[in-house]
């Protein structure tokens, strides 16, 4: 059995800590199994709130503590130390300590660890305590100065550079910040520089520091983080506000990155990009995160979050900032279905399972566990409303209003409505319940037409998640266009404001009944429930002026289709096959949009609509349903897919929105074409690639296909040595596997020299892969739940962050037949029943049980 503590902590028990920091020293002596760490920390009482004196500490030796250098009573266990109120000066004092800690041993990689011969730190959100005794809480800011030993040519921490020598470094950071935003990193790195001057002529340093050998691939991300600082200067008016910013790019990392004030450490794959080795996909990804994490630095960093459960305030306000910046650098629309779509497949996955939780949680027993789609995509959607509903000159002025009033501050989700109100003028209490209820509303629409009025009715009901069954209305803008019958647009986008359960809208003064196009721009994160028939959505296919909009009524023709071949064995009609050949072939659409409406809805998706239309999902059925309509497209096609491969060819290759955008339709078509031709296309694309996206792309075709066995050794003898392009090569093996294999294949790669639990990305790549793969992880023989659960029961030993995370895969257990549902529920037991299982992964399956 787990002996896991299972403390459950709550917002409502909030209170200020005892005492309060003024400012920190710390001094680092490095060592890999032996580091020295010596804190001298100003201490402060809270007037309001007195009492002893709780530090934070786990996985430390305390060599030596004293309060104002004398040694007094003290309380060690394994996770604080104690010290008495009556212990202690009612006045401010000086508590310096002196601890060890092992960092190679920690294969957690919270607090101070090692990755490949490299100091780093990861310490949000509770990994500081494993550094050394502190109130490791956000509400507790203060100034750090650090000094960091050891024989290393870079030593860095947080802040300015204020000193340094032969085997030493000094580091001054004057802002106020919580400890889960320290950071230290010490190494054989070398540095890829730039500049930057910020609106009010102050130079900036910046660095990315990479290992040896990386050189090459830090330019893109150089630049992304210059864009983002001018983005940022332009659109919220935030400066930087330091003499330097650093980034440093980590191997073993169980984040994409992380905002650490003036040091932002990042997961390698999220910062290294080159030609040859990174996808458009790689580019654009860290192009989106390298702008999240310097965005943090105001809304994050500047203004931090007063307890963890105010983690949407940085995260979803953060992810917004970083959505918008990425569709002024390439494309809106495009950028905006992307959103969706990861918002569908994971977030409302999330809302409408046994993990679903508020914006803002209630409750927690391992914050770690609270790092989900809900908080950062959910809580991002929430913020994109509120800037509908107030307009975008008010969500400027609120943005100002909340930086003035609370820069220096730990604050909440209260706080920031705040600002909003005096700013607007708005009362904002119902839109607040955005943050506190859980699960995705459902919207129902009916419309009535009477003598040029058309009325549309909505209705709204939200279903129980856990622990919350009675839901209350919800403030939702619906985003509402009108359409003629000739196809133009006779209302412009118009924001409906709906606050009550039911509710009416009309519109006057019409020649003709239009088609109303509802919800554009996805305006509110909803399920839309309107009944409409194909020749409706066919129609507004063609005419909608709303990019989302045009994208989501093929997206449904594409699903009504499937579904029919799923449950009663239909053959898709020709009426769809020819509309989506027309918007393949129209020159006047971006590519990029072009390659998403020739997207198909995924297995888990199909999965999803079958079980809330009340069938039992076949994951079987579904990956045949889905085949055969590729092969009907490839088919209904086949004059036009050769010329479109052609004609998209990027002769010189740009990482911007153009190219990729060429680039996403051709291996769109050439995944088709593959099963015209038995490979001949990707074959030849494959060995005259010059770049990832299309080596990647051509073996993916072919591997989908059932082909590619010598093109996939081909690829491995050529990357064997790249450790971010061999996660790509784990990860195409199990993820376009056939149902049948996918578990064998998974497992055999767990035998390659290659592969190591040790790092997350390796460990994702093989068993991420398998979890995607939807008929292969659901196959009807168990294996592939066997084997997941296996590993993450070894992999919890090692890192029980990255576990814990890696277990919601299971969490839609309870939508499957007795048989898979049996299966799983037996794999669940076997991991609670596991001795020593950690807090973080006895937290998620028992939720994953629980619901």
């Amino acid at each position: 059995m787990s002996d896991a503590a299972s403390e459950t902590i709550y917002l409502k028990d909030y209170t200020e800590p005892h005492h309060w920091v003024r400012d920190v020293h710390l001094t680092f002596r490095l060592a890999p199994k032996a580091t020295r760490v010596l804190s001298r920390i100003t201490f402060v009482p809270n007037a309001e709130n007195g009492g002893d004196l709780i530090l934070n500490g786990e996985e430390l030796t305390l060599i030596t503590a004293t309060v104002d250098g004398a040694i007094v009573p003290m309380e060690v266990s394994d996770t604080h130390l104690r010290i008495k109120s009556a212990d202690l000066p009612q006045k401010p004092f000086t508590f310096e300590a002196e601890v060890e800690i092992a960092p190679e041993d920690n294969t957690a990689l919270e607090g101070l660890y090692m990755s490949n011969g490299m100091y780093c730190t990861q310490c949000e959100a509770e990994g500081f305590r494993k550094i050394t005794y502190y109130p490791d809480r956000p509400d507790v800011m203060a100034t750090f100065t650090v000094r960091v030993e050891g024989d290393y040519p870079v030593l860095l921490s947080n802040g300015n550079p204020v000193a340094s020598g032969d085997g030493w470094a000094e580091w001054h950071d004057p802002w106020p910040k919580p400890a889960y935003l320290f950071a230290l990193v010490a190494g054989d790195l070398v540095n890829h520089a730039g500049s930057f001057t910020t609106k009010s002529g102050k130079d900036v340093e910046l660095n990315i520091y990479v290992r040896r050998g990386d050189e090459d691939k830090c330019a893109f991300g150089m630049q992304a983080l210059k864009d983002a600082m001018a983005w940022d200067e332009k659109t919220y008016g935030r400066e930087y506000d330091l003499d330097i910013f650093n980034i440093v790019a980590v191997d073993d990392f169980n984040m994409g990155a992380m905002e650490n004030k003036g040091l932002n450490v990042f997961n390698s794959s999220c910062v290294l990009a080159s030609q040859a080795t990174s996808t458009d996909a790689n580019f654009e990804r860290i192009e989106g995160i390298i702008a999240h994490e310097y965005f943090h630095n105001w809304t994050g960093n500047r203004i931090t979050c007063r307890d963890w459960f105010q983690l949407c305030l940085k995260e979803g306000l953060t992810v917004y900032r970083d959505q918008m910046f990425s569709g002024d650098m390439r494309s809106h629309p495009v950028k905006r279905i992307e959103e969706v779509l990861t918002l569908r497949a994971r977030q409302f996955r999330e809302d409408n399972g046994p993990l679903a939780h508020p914006v803002r949680p209630e409750s927690f027993v391992e914050i770690n566990n609270f790092y989900t789609a809900t908080v950062y995509e959910k809580g991002a959607e929430i913020i994109g409303m509120l800037r509908r509903l107030v307009g975008d000159e008010a969500y400027r002025k609120g943005c100002d209003l909340y930086f003035e009033r609370h820069d220096g501050q730990a604050v909440t989700i209260e706080d920031w409505l705040k600002a909003f109100e005096d700013a607007t003028g708005r009362d904002l209490s119902h839109f607040a319940q955005w943050y506190s209820q859980a699960g995705t509303p459902r919207l129902t629409m009916s419309e009535e037409w009477t003598d040029g009025t058309l009325t549309l009715s909505f209705a709204q009901s939200t279903p129980p998640t856990p622990g919350q069954d009675e839901k209350n209305p919800q403030v939702i803008p619906i985003a509402v266009g009108l359409i003629g019958p000739n196809g133009d647009e006779v209302l412009p986008t118009t924001v409906l404001e709906m606050t009550e359960a039911e509710q009416s809208f009309t519109f006057e003064g019409l020649g003709a009944r239009p088609v109303a196009s509802v919800l554009r721009d996805f305006s509110a994160p909803v399920i839309l429930q309107r009944d409409m028939d194909a020749a409706t959505r066919a129609f507004l296919l063609a005419h909608d002026t709303d990019p989302f909009q045009k994208w989501e009524m093929g997206r449904m023709l594409s699903k009504d289709t499937l579904i029919d071949m799923i449950t009663s064995g239909g053959t898709p009609a020709a009426d769809y096959l020819d509309a989506l050949k027309t918007v393949l072939s129209d020159e006047s659409l971006d590519p990029a949009f072009r390659a998403l409406a020739l997207g198909l809805p995924s297995q888990d998706d199909l999965a999803q609509t079958l079980f809330d239309a009340g069938q039992t999902p076949d994951p079987q059925k579904i990956y045949e349903a889905r085949e055969a309509l590729r092969r009907a497209l490839a088919r209904h096609m086949s004059d036009i897919l050769p010329t479109l491969f052609r004609q998209h060819e990027t002769p010189q290759f740009k990482p911007d929105a153009d190219g990729s955008g060429k680039r996403a339709l051709r291996l769109s078509v050439l995944s088709l074409l593959t099963l015209l031709d038995d490979g001949e296309a990707a074959r030849t694309l494959f060995a005259a690639a010059d770049n990832m996206t299309e080596q990647e792309g051509s073996l993916q075709a072919l591997l989908t296909a059932g082909l590619g066995s010598d093109e996939l050794q081909a690829f491995e003898k050529q990357w064997k040595e790249d450790r971010l392009v061999m996660d790509k090569w784990f990860m195409m093996q199990v993820a376009f596997a056939a149902p049948d294999t996918a578990a064998a294949t998974a497992e055999a790669l767990t035998r390659h020299p290659a592969f190591t639990m040790k790092n997350p990305n390796r460990f994702r790549a093989v068993f991420g892969a398998l979890t995607s793969n939807h008929a292969g992880f659901h196959h009807d023989s168990g294996a592939a739940y066997d084997l997941l659960s296996k590993n993450l029961i070894s992999l919890d030993k090692l890192n029980p962050q990255t576990t814990a995370r890696m277990s919601a895969a299971f969490e839609t257990w309870r939508r499957y037949d007795s048989a898979r549902q049996a299966k799983i529920h037996a794999q669940l037991d076997r991991m609670l029943a596991t001795d020593g299982l950690s807090r973080d992964t006895t937290e998620m399956v028992t939720r994953i049980l629980g619901g």
